[in-house]
């Protein structure tokens, strides 16, 4: 069973190249988006959905991103994932119905990850996340800036619109979004200047393009073991369960629920006694 929710790395596939499937699965992503959209022209779709079907058939696990709702191959991509029992990506949503009826086709239980990805979209964020089926958002940064006639590679003109993921997923109480790709493929300080620049707005993972971004990528995100010994720190120094002081800095319950939040991404548990 693929981890949608706690997963830090999604790495894209071309849905016609099955001849990377395999390979995509031994870069260590946490999870591998087979990808029937954007990657396929047109006249290859059906043969790129029937060589996803085959490769799931097989037991092999990974999500797929549909074409999106409205499309011609919309129905047959619900209908081959269906089969499959796989979680999926929604490109394009922009509402909580649109994202309900996907989830009404598909089995009960599978787990929709909607790509947030025009301003509409953003706008109905909240919405989104709260639709059933749904355990996190994706931004896509790209087609974003598209509809909004910026670039995408400016931080700056994309801030809001990530705050905005990231608001919505917490507030319908689901897991933090997933970044959009950085296209410079070879450009491993703009992947990490990216990655971390998302983090630091509330992204806890990130849309890869290419197996040469995922191990950026993770380290990028993984907390610094300054970072983790400064969370142990916290929650040791909390652990009477009053407010205290620790290197001249108040510690009271935000900043415990922080350190205990920092600890649990880099897999440590810690009990409510402050003890590992």
């Amino acid at each position: 069973m693929l981890t949608i929710a706690a997963s830090a790395t999604f790495l894209f596939v071309p849905g016609a190249r099955p001849d990377r499937f395999d390979k995509a699965v031994a870069s260590g992503a946490d999870v591998v988006v087979l990808d029937l959209e954007d990657a396929v022209a047109p006249d290859g779709k059906d043969a790129a959905r029937a060589d996803v079907a085959a490769w799931l058939a097989t037991g092999a696990r990974a999500m797929v991103r549909l074409n999106g709702t409205g499309t011609p191959w919309h129905a047959d991509d619900v209908a081959a994932v269906s089969r499959a029992g796989c979680p999926v990506m929604l490109p394009k949503a922009e509402s909580g119905r649109q994202v309900a009826e996907l989830a009404a086709a598909l089995p009960p239980g599978t787990s929709i990850v909607p790509l947030v990805e025009t301003a509409r979209g953003v706008r109905r964020a909240e919405e989104i996340c709260a639709a059933p089926g749904v355990v996190r958002p994706a931004f896509g940064s790209v087609d974003l800036a598209v509809d909004l006639q910026v670039d995408h590679t400016d931080d700056d003109a994309l801030r809001t619109a990530r705050s905005e993921l990231v608001l919505g997923a917490r507030s319908a109480g689901v897991s933090a979004p997933v970044d959009g790709v950085t296209t410079a493929v070879r450009d491993a300080d703009r992947l990490r200047a990216d990655t971390v620049a998302g983090l630091a707005l509330g992204l806890t993972a990130k849309l890869c393009i290419h197996p040469a971004q995922v191990d950026v990528v993770a380290a990028a995100l993984r907390p610094t073991p300054e970072q983790l010994d400064r969370a142990r720190a916290v929650v040791g120094a909390a652990r009477a369960g009053a407010v205290a002081v620790l290197d001249g800095a108040l510690v009271d319950k935000p900043v415990v629920d922080r350190a205990r939040a920092l600890l649990a991404r880099a897999g440590e548990s810690v009990d409510p006694d402050g003890t590992h």
